[in-house]
Order: C-alpha cells, then sequence, then structure tokens
C-alpha cells in the first residue's frame, strides 16, 4: 500500500470536498495548518459575485424568444421552441462553466444544493430567464434567513410556473404549491399538517401571476381575501402570512436542518445530540449562514467518517477542477452534458419537485461505463505533468495527491498497480474509485 498522507490531511481533505467540488492536494495543504472553524468563515464570507471566476464566466443573454400567435404556422412554432431549448441549453453550460472557474466554489455547492431543496424544471419552465433569475436567487440568499429564501421561492416566477401557482385563484384553487411547500420545502410528509391545512394554504396563495417581463405580483381579484384556518389559527391569511405560519411549526427548524445535513455533510442522519446543536444554531433567527457553518464544523461531521456518495454534477466537476480541464470549447460542453443526461442529474433539470435521489443509487453499473468514459476523456485533455514526473512507483500516491485522496486502501492500491505506467488510465481509474466516489 501507498505511503499515502496524515490521518488530519485526509479528514481535511475530506471536509473541503463536502463543501465544494473536489478539492486538490495543493488546496488541502494551505487549509491543513489553519483553524478549521476560521477556514470556513473566510469560505462562507467571500462573495460569490465577486470571484475572478464567475466575474469570467458571466451569464448569457437569455432575452426571451417572441412566443408566435395563436396564427403562427408550424414552422414558427418549431423555430420557437428552438430557441427555448437553446437558451436553457446555454444556462446549464454557462452553470456548469460557473463550478469548474470559480476558485472559492462553496457558494456555488450551496446553490447547488439548494436548487435541489426547492427543485424546478426547466422541462415545465420553458422560459430560461425565470430559471436563471431563481438560480441567482438561490446563490444571494443560500446563507441569510430562511424565511426570506423560503418566501422568495414561494412567489418566485420559476417557481409558480413549476408548480401552477400562476393558476391558483378564489373561484379555482390549485393545491400544488402549497402541498409540496409543506410537504418538500419546510416541513416534511406527514410532519403536522392535514389536507385542512394544504386547502387553507392554496387559498392564501391564490393570485400570484408572472407578468410579461418574468416578475410575479398580487392580483388582488384573483386572491381570495376570506378567512382560512390555517394550523388552528383563523384569520385572512396571506403568502406571508402562510409562509411565517407553517416556518413557525415544530417540526421545520428539525426538517431544514435534517435536509441540508443529509446534502452536505451525510447520507446517514443527525444523531440526536447533533441535531440539537444544529437546531440551535439555525435559531429563531433561521440562520443558514450560522447553520452552514454549525454542520461543516460540527464534531460529528468533522471527527466522524460521515460521508456522502458523490452526485454527477459534484462528481464531474470535481474532476474537471482537479485536471485543470478547460470547458468552454462546444465539443468539451457537449460531452460533459451529454454525460450528465447519461447519468441522470443535468442541472436545471431535477426529476420532480422531490430533486434528485442520493446515496447509492448513483453508483450502479450502468452508469460505471459513463464515468469512466468521461474520466479518460477528461484524463487526456488535462493537466497530469505532476504524475508524469513522477516516477512510476510513486504514481499512485502523486495521483492521489492530484484529487485529493490521501490514502488508498489496500484493494484499491491494487488495482490502480497495473496503470502507473499509463497516467490517462490511471487518474480515470482514481476518480472511479470508492475513495474518491464516496466523500
Amino acid at each position: 500500500m501507498p505511503g499515502g498522507q496524515s490521518t488530519h490531511w485526509v479528514a481535511t481533505a475530506r471536509m473541503l470536498r463536502r463543501a465544494g467540488f473536489g478539492v486538490t492536494g495543493p488546496e488541502v495543504d494551505a487549509a491543513v495548518g489553519r483553524d478549521w472553524a476560521g477556514y470556513v468563515d473566510a469560505m462562507l464570507g467571500a462573495n460569490p459575485d465577486a470571484d475572478p471566476g464567475a466575474i469570467a464566466t458571466p451569464m448569457p443573454s437569455l432575452e426571451p424568444p417572441r412566443a408566435p400567435g395563436k396564427g403562427a404556422t408550424p414552422a414558427v412554432r418549431k423555430q420557437y421552441n428552438k430557441q427555448l431549448s437553446e437558451q436553457h441549453g446555454a444556462l446549464s453550460d454557462w452553470w456548469l462553466r460557473r463550478m469548474v472557474a470559480v476558485g472559492q466554489p462553496v457558494h456555488e455547492k450551496l446553490t447547488l444544493l439548494w436548487h435541489n431543496h426547492f427543485a424546478t424544471s426547466a422541462q415545465k419552465v420553458r422560459v430560461a430567464a425565470q430559471m436563471a433569475a431563481q438560480n441567482q436567487k438561490l446563490r444571494t440568499l443560500a446563507l441569510g434567513d430562511f424565511r426570506t429564501l423560503a418566501y422568495t421561492m414561494l412567489t418566485d416566477a420559476a417557481m409558480l410556473r413549476w408548480l401552477d401557482g400562476q393558476a391558483n385563484t378564489a373561484k379555482a384553487p390549485n393545491e400544488n404549491l402549497a402541498r409540496e411547500f409543506m410537504e418538500l420545502f419546510t416541513l416534511g410528509h406527514g410532519n403536522g399538517y392535514t389536507e385542512d391545512d394544504v386547502r387553507a394554504g392554496a387559498r392564501a396563495l391564490t393570485g400570484w401571476v408572472i407578468g410579461a417581463d418574468g416578475r410575479t405580483s398580487l392580483t388582488p381579484k384573483r386572491h381570495d381575501s376570506g378567512a382560512k384556518t390555517l394550523f388552528g389559527i383563523t384569520r385572512n391569511f396571506d403568502a406571508a402570512g402562510f409562509c411565517d405560519t407553517v416556518l413557525a411549526q415544530p417540526k421545520s427548524a428539525g426538517y431544514v436542518v435534517g435536509r441540508l445535513w443529509q446534502q452536505l455533510a451525510s447520507d446517514e442522519p443527525l444523531s440526536p445530540r447533533a441535531l440539537d446543536r444544529l437546531v440551535s444554531a439555525y435559531g429563531p433567527g433561521r440562520d443558514l449562514r450560522a447553520l452552514t457553518k454549525a454542520i461543516l464544523t460540527d464534531t460529528e461531521f468533522t471527527d466522524t467518517r460521515a460521508a456522502v456518495v458523490n452526485t454527477p454534477v459534484e462528481w464531474l466537476v470535481g474532476v474537471t477542477r482537479a485536471l485543470r480541464v478547460p470547458v468552454d470549447k462546444p465539443a468539451r460542453l457537449k460531452m460533459v452534458d451529454s454525460t450528465l443526461r447519461t447519468l441522470g442529474q443535468r442541472p436545471f433539470y431535477p426529476p420532480s419537485v422531490g430533486g434528485w435521489p442520493s446515496g447509492q443509487v448513483w453508483l450502479s453499473t450502468a452508469s460505471a461505463g459513463a464515468r469512466l468514459r468521461a474520466a479518460t476523456a477528461l484524463a487526456h485533455a488535462g493537466d497530469l505533468s505532476s504524475i508524469e514526473s513522477t516516477g512510476a512507483a510513486d504514481r499512485i500516491d502523486a495521483v492521489g495527491y492530484l484529487i485529493g485522496v490521501g490514502a488508498w486502501s489496500d484493494r484499491t492500491a491494487m488495482a490502480l498497480q497495473p496503470l502507473v505506467r499509463r497516467p490517462p488510465q490511471l487518474v480515470a481509474a482514481a476518480v472511479n474509485t470508492p475513495e474518491y466516489l464516496t466523500s
């Protein structure tokens, strides 16, 4: 078995992988000697839009194409649909390039996690500009207070379109948004709400419309202004009152904390003691920055082998970053997009309002071939000089350092050994090992 790094180095590498997209040896070296809580503070305190990588990857222009009129020909409608599809493709490519380019990836990681929490799909939201606006809101509010984030999503154009909120009127209440807001976004399935609460919530959310400019507003004549009984309280609830009342329910804090924990820190649920600590950090102000820091510094995360199976986006972006592969060429972006489609996680296209699955489902035999093909292509395009300049006997350690894996199991080391004289194949295999796929 190769020598490997110290236990502290390995632990730091794992924590950095969870806070971003992969990590490299030099990045671990820069963090390993620092106070971890202070390092997390510095990460979270950085302005995501001031990151040089973000500045170098500006969002594309997404002016919605003019919708065809009632008498439009099939050819005109086909061209319109093509333009919509092209804009969504450009938006997805942009976000992947930004994830790869940023110097401090924690903000893009959090944006991805909250995109999965408030899962909204371009499959139904056909206007790319609305998906782009939601994406920026998630990035801006990811470390604010959860009430502001939740209310912003409740009245967001893409979310209204996705869950039929714009069709919810006093004369014809639609329950989709109220139900999913409670079941998936704030409380959890069956956690203290009833069907009567769903119906009252739907009435509270009536009247919201999406303007031609993509902005949302409340149209009073479409809103049900009558009294509603929500969680035993009767009054004229509107969207803000509905949001506040749901978040005030006893089960909400634990649910939000648990959801972020399982996406950021571990596929396993929190222990009761850790849950109490994190709920306390979240506090009555529903402070997401304090909660995120608490998760990343909690002993249940730092001192144990709490782990998460990397999703396809986390894995692919991590490999691309580690190998310094440029992703501005159309052919490479096409390969990345095709790989993520095959693996089942294309940004802006979650499969349902429940978001993408987690855990071992990503490690299916069916996905292994696609991962290996993508890794091989990236390895051939990447910077492998640190491996190529190392003697064959030390290359397993060298590839581990390159991709931020500080120690290999005997079984993995034996599997990598035959590839030491073929650096691209060695790298492609290394990023498909259990040590890299599960961090």
